[in-house]
């Protein structure tokens, strides 16, 4: 499907409608099973935090009390007090955080598996319109922006409220007065976090679009560097990752000079609030112990706000990634599953097409029109036609990747919709001429790892489809590792492969798109008499341009614009002299311009 298809990778309708509260609602399932470890790194978290309060009050003590009548050894103990405090605190946080990393680390595993067993649900139409590195940017950078929320933005969040509390609490306590004059600028600042969260929020959905936008180049280019170097599109490649990152640039920028126009602001404050502490101090009466112990609880006290400076952006990441990875949720599956499957165990007499007609756009532009055949069981059918008559689209519907908007398929008499998916789709076995192959080693990649698939069945499928031959050269034969996408073996071998593949799982229908089109005329030859043993008395379905390769199949379907123009068997159509002939001919068309036989 053409690239005008791509969805923009921005946020719609129902990211949108997602707000904090609903996101956070949203994750809380994948907390639930951890509560008790949650409650103990809570409980530490205000522990510690209350507890690191107390050395600044010790320090008070020294300056008021000891320091002044000279007793050493107080101070001393006072010092150590302090120490111990400090140990004590660094022994606790070190638990609550192995604890919460640990606690994080799983949720993050949960929610990854949810996240990528949904994806295998959803059906081929959204991978038409997403792009892969869209994809993997959900699964890894969003669920990793929503691990440093729960093992870090959440607990920094939490401590500090606690620490806010705690330091005003105090300074309450020891001079109301004071602490009054300088809790009036707390409103102030308040309004400045508001003002800058409401300016920054939108720019940092964008970067999280910005960052999917760039791995989505980076993939294409990096998967298809073979094409860009032959053909010479490299400045191509260049000028697109550029933009992207360009794009990524100007809003990470906005981002940041709001951002230290927003600090640098806030903590004018800070100086501000020390400044009011050494005025009034002195004409409130406080002592200056606890003028030293009000400084540092200020300092402190702006230390959540210093820390927002990397928490507010973690925390407005993981909210962007929160609504992406419950938008993909939330998509549904085109491909409904029956309510009340039918009973179906195999393939017993046909698959039919009746009156099946088809558009990828859900509009007019059908690609295939009014579509109508059956193929018997132990009957070899045919599709011909040049490129986009809708041959493939054919297999895609069979399979059912899509649902036609008009018509239906049917198999042994059920609608195809009647049946879940698992169950005929392992009944059949397609080879396409585009051969994917997986990491692992050879044996894992004929058996795509079926439990039902023997050592010796995967012999002896290789042996049919004569791949045996070359893969008992290979050094470690069947164990032989396969590189990535198969580099590793010819173009020949890797198709050898599929075909083993599909012979494994001895399908009821055996389907073939293209299968030999990628192969050259020798190996081709060899794997003919293979070919014909592994569709003889097999239900096959056959997309070949090669027409040598359809010469005594049982019917041929000849489909032009997405319509059945001609059926028949190969003698019956090249005596019609019509459409099908004359593709025969010009593909048999010998150097000196005569005709090859035409039987």
């Amino acid at each position: 499907m053409s690239t005008e298809y791509y969805e923009d990778e921005k946020l719609q309708d129902v990211e949108l409608e997602i707000s904090y509260k609903e996101a956070m609602k949203k994750l809380l399932p994948f907390l639930v099973e951890h509560k008790k470890g949650l409650f103990i790194c809570l409980s530490l978290l205000a522990g510690t935090t209350l507890f690191s309060l107390t050395w600044p009050y010790l320090l008070k003590i020294a300056l008021d009390v000891n320091v002044p009548d000279k007793d050493f050894s107080g101070l001393l103990f006072t010092v150590a007090g302090i120490g111990v405090i400090q140990l004590i605190t660094i022994a606790l946080q070190y638990y609550m955080r192995i604890k919460l990393d640990t606690i994080g680390q799983d949720v993050m595993l949960t929610l990854k598996r949810t996240l990528f067993h949904h994806i295998l649900s959803l059906d081929v139409n959204y991978f038409d319109k997403n792009l892969v590195g869209r994809l993997l940017a959900r699964v890894e950078s969003d669920c990793e922006s929503l691990r440093l929320l729960f093992t870090n933005t959440i607990v920094l969040i939490l401590g500090d409220i606690i620490l806010l509390i705690g330091i005003y609490s105090i300074l309450f306590y020891f001079n109301w007065k004071l602490a009054i004059v300088l809790f009036l600028n707390v409103p102030v600042i308040g309004l400045l976090i508001y003002i800058f969260h409401k300016k920054t929020t939108p720019r940092f959905y964008e970067v999280r679009k910005n960052m999917a936008d760039v791995t989505a180049a980076l993939t294409e280019f990096l998967h298809g560097m073979s094409i860009v170097q032959i053909f010479h599109r490299g400045e191509y490649a260049r000028k697109k990752v550029y933009n992207a990152n360009q794009i990524k640039f100007s809003n990470d920028v906005y981002v940041n000079i709001g951002a230290i126009l927003f600090f640098n602001t806030v903590f004018f404050f800070e100086y501000v609030k020390i400044g009011l502490v050494l005025i009034l101090g002195p004409l409130l009466g406080v002592t200056f112990g606890t003028i030293v112990m009000f400084i540092i609880y200020i300092w402190r006290s702006f230390e959540p706000i210093w820390r927002s400076s990397e928490q507010l952006a973690t925390f407005q990441k993981a909210i962007a990634g929160s609504k992406r990875i419950f938008s993909l949720l939330s998509e549904e599956s085109r491909i409904k599953q029956p309510l009340k499957p039918a009973v179906w165990n195999g393939l017993q007499k046909s698959v039919t097409f009746e009156n099946v007609s088809f558009s990828y756009t859900d509009d007019e532009n059908y690609v295939l029109k009014n579509v109508s055949f059956e193929i018997e069981k132990g009957k070899r059918v045919a599709l011909v036609g040049v490129t986009g008559g809708g041959k493939s689209t054919v297999i895609s519907l069979m399979l059912r990747y899509y649902d036609p908007q008009k018509g239906t398929i049917r198999i042994d008499g059920h609608d195809i919709k009647s049946i879940p998916t698992f169950k005929f789709r392992k009944r059949f076995a397609l080879v396409l001429q585009d051969i994917v192959l997986f990491p692992g080693d050879v044996n894992s990649n004929i058996s795509l790892e079926a439990d039902n698939v023997s050592k010796e069945d995967i012999i002896r499928a290789a042996n049919t489809v004569e791949a045996e031959s070359f893969i008992l050269k290979l050094n470690k034969q069947f164990d032989t590792k396969v590189s990535e996408k198969g580099s590793n073996f010819s173009r020949g071998e890797r198709q050898l492969l599929s075909f083993a593949r599909a012979l494994v799982v001895n399908p009821d229908l055996l389907i073939l798109d293209e299968a030999t089109s990628s192969i050259d005329p020798e190996t081709e030859r060899m794997i003919q008499a293979s070919l014909k043993r592994l569709m003889e008395g097999r239900t096959s379905l056959i997309i070949a341009h090669r027409l040598s390769t359809i010469l005594d199949v049982d019917e041929i379907l000849v489909l032009k614009q997405g319509e059945i123009i001609e059926r028949g068997t190969h003698l019956e159509l090249i005596q019609q002299k019509g459409y099908y002939s004359n593709l025969f001919h010009l593909q048999f068309k010998s150097r000196n311009g005569e005709f090859a036989d035409a039987g």
